[in-house]
């Protein structure tokens, strides 16, 4: 279903190309006759290896639904059912081995990937902001642990002082929520935190509050909220920079019965997993030890309701996603957001066998969204594993948080600029390698 579009509340800021487009026609040419040759290099493989290759058609196709099939199962048909995906794999490897020429298909592999990375060379995005003044007492909280003690490496607190912020270095048993007070009644006039985005999401709560200033510093394992902002994710240290002559601009909040996310809100079976003990040692074999008993023939369903696109109530899914602004799930791009300003959530269900035809995702976007249920619903909040009274009431803060960005990072998410369908990132290709596009 296509994604229900709501009008902006506010004014986006202007986003621009990464580069002037005679420097974007290099990338985008390269990335044309990157897809030309793996396209020709896979139809002389076909061709080659017909009719036997074909075979390798069928074992890859039936290889997901029965992966599928033995994910919803336990014990032994578990077992077997991974064991002939495994098989099936297999023979499908070697017939590309032995019937085909294996150097050729590599090599189309790899002309694929350059294709892709010029293309998003071509297609990169930059937000021009406007400049705003430096604060006067900066304060940047930094958790030394994060993201495998990434701060800790970039040595940020040295670095903090020699741009004149305070850093406040977070122990286990500290009240992060009381340090910011702390600071802010102290005579702080900006706020960053450099930690994973549970982290990010307090002190960003804060700054809103109290209409300061906010700079994500990405010290986190993966740091979504930084991506989706336009922070360069590999620039720990030159993200403080942000304030110190950083460029500013309003991005919106979420919350969930009170309190602030700033990426996403899991339901369903991805929050069971993040409440079990074990999950942080072994995420993914706590997930798939979680599946068969909510979603498998035996499972106990979700109690779950909650009201779709077209009004109706629905008591189904596998898992409810909601987040502060809407995801690329089924695009070019997927798994970050365009715009952090939209003014509204994104809410996506996954619902297996939704119907014939259909994608399992059901998305749209909405400014509020409620789950109801009989007890209290387990939820994976930014990452964190949470148990929420019901009914589960989601809202937007339409630019509720004042973002600073360093000069030298994008300031728009890596996707704003992407293309919506493989056919448009055709044509777009081909009119920036023409220098046609703007």
């Amino acid at each position: 279903m296509t994604v229900t579009q709501r009008k902006t509340r506010q004014a986006p800021p202007t986003t621009s190309p990464g580069a002037p487009v005679k420097h974007r026609r290099l990338p985008a040419l390269t990335a044309l006759v990157l897809l030309a040759l793996a396209v020709a290099g896979a139809a002389a493989i076909a061709t080659a290896t017909f009719p036997r290759g074909l075979l390798v058609l069928p074992l890859v196709a039936l290889a997901p639904p029965l992966a599928w099939y033995a994910v919803l199962r336990e014990g032994v048909r578990r077992s077997v059912g991974l064991l002939v995906v495994g098989l099936m794999l297999a023979v499908a490897l070697a017939l590309m081995i032995v019937v085909g020429p294996l150097l050729g298909e590599l090599a189309v592999v790899a002309a694929l990937a350059s294709a892709l990375a010029a293309a998003r060379a071509a297609f990169a995005t930059r937000a021009d902001l406007p400049r705003a003044p430096r604060p006067e007492r900066a304060v940047v909280f930094w958790n030394p642990k994060s993201g495998g003690g990434k701060a800790e490496k970039a040595k940020l607190d040295e670095e903090a002082r020699r741009r004149g912020i305070e850093p406040v270095k977070l122990k286990p048993d500290d009240d992060l929520k009381a340090l910011v007070r702390e600071a802010v009644a102290g005579g702080a006039d900006a706020l960053a935190a450099a930690g994973g985005d549970g982290t990010q999401a307090i002190v960003a709560a804060a700054a809103a509050e109290h209409g300061l200033p906010y700079a994500c510093v990405p010290a986190g394992t993966r740091n979504h909220f930084a991506l989706d902002l336009g922070v360069d994710r590999d620039d720990v240290v030159g993200a403080l920079d942000a304030l110190v002559d950083g460029r500013e601009r309003r991005v919106d909040l979420a919350e969930v019965n009170g309190k602030v996310f700033v990426n996403n809100v899991s339901l369903g079976v991805y929050a069971q997993a993040v409440q079990r003990e074990g999950y942080r040692e072994a995420k993914l074999r706590t997930i798939a030890k979680t599946v068969p008993g909510t979603l498998g023939p035996d499972g106990t369903p979700l109690d779950l309701r909650w009201d779709g696109p077209d009004g109706r109530e629905h008591a189904s899914g596998a898992v409810i996603l909601v987040s502060n602004n809407p995801y690329r799930l089924r695009a070019v791009g997927a798994g970050t957001r365009t715009r952090m300003d939209t003014g509204g959530l994104g809410v996506a269900v996954f619902e297996p066998g939704r119907g014939r035809g259909n994608s399992p995702w059901l998305q749209w976007a909405v400014p509020d969204f409620e789950v109801r249920s009989d007890r209290p619903v387990p939820a994976g909040l930014d990452g964190e594993a949470v148990v929420l009274d019901a009914p589960v009431r989601f809202t937007s803060r339409p630019g509720a948080l004042r973002v600073r960005i360093a000069p030298h990072h994008p300031g728009a998410s890596p996707s704003a600029g992407l293309p919506d369908s493989p056919t448009d990132a055709l044509r777009r290709l081909i009119a920036l390698a023409a220098g046609r596009e703007r």
